[in-house]
């Protein structure tokens, strides 16, 4: 199946805080509004190990590994694929030492069909929170800034991606939050919760074209796609652009997963 050149990630946090901090057992309690459409390069909520307990962080969305001196020749990294995450430089150390979850409840990704291309929003059925295998890096810039980075680690596609994207999210179960996030796990135990999630674990609902643009933020983006709406729209709709930045194309995927 053919799919978009390049598609852009987005996903949705629209669970009050307090939903949050109860599935994922941190003790800080922060407030924010509802997110419908988070796109790259924003700030997006992490939990991590923090001294042995759980902290909730937030990062901006873009993976910058250390060694990188000047974060605009490096290109936007927001995923890891989990084949080669072990192996390569950029990801090597992180996948080690500093791993972390990336909560949602909603995800999109889009399907080309023709000059077409349709949004699909991925949620739990009970419409529950869930959580992405991520990696998080602090990168030092050259002025003395730290800027806490993070992107989330995909897999090959499950059944139900595959019927849209070939890669999927690793979506941890709760019960391995703990093995995920303990900087003593073996490399055979990483490797073994990075896989994707069971076919029956998200519904896939055809949307609305509005999440396409960022600024739109609200419930409106998860809309069922109305095909009388878009017969009337002019042109074809397209998936948001990923911007691109110089760098090599071993570290840069274009689509969120």
């Amino acid at each position: 199946m053919a799919h978009p050149a390049a598609m852009c990630g987005r996903f949705a946090i629209t669970l009050p805080p307090q939903a949050m901090r109860e599935a994922l057992d941190y003790l800080e309690q922060p407030n924010f509004p509802p997110r419908y459409n988070i796109a790259p390069t924003q700030p997006v909520p992490v939990v991590r190990l923090h001294e042995g307990a759980r902290q909730f962080i937030l990062m901006r969305w873009g993976f910058i590994p250390g060694w990188v001196k000047d974060a605009r020749d490096f290109p936007l990294v927001i995923n890891i694929r989990s084949e080669s995450a072990s192996e390569k430089p950029s990801f090597r150390a992180a996948l080690t030492r500093r791993r972390c979850l990336m909560p949602v409840d909603g995800f999109y990704e889009w399907q080309r069909s023709g000059k077409e291309n349709q949004p699909y929003l991925f949620r739990r059925p009970d419409r529950g929170l869930f959580a992405f295998a991520a990696l998080w890096e602090t990168w030092h810039s050259q002025d003395g800034s730290e800027i806490d980075t993070v992107a989330m680690v995909t897999s090959p596609a499950n059944g139900l991606m595959a019927a849209v994207h070939h890669r999927c999210p690793v979506i941890l179960d709760p019960a391995q939050y703990d093995a995920w996030l303990d900087p003593a796990a073996t490399p055979g135990a990483i490797r073994s919760l990075m896989k994707p999630p069971p076919d029956d674990f998200l519904d896939m609902l055809a949307v609305s074209p509005a999440v396409n643009k960022v600024a739109n933020d609200g419930p409106e983006v998860q809309e069922p796609f109305d095909p009388a709406k878009a017969e009337a729209r002019p042109g074809p709709a397209r998936a948001p652009a990923m911007r691109s930045r110089r760098g090599g194309s071993d570290d840069s995927q274009g689509s969120l997963f």
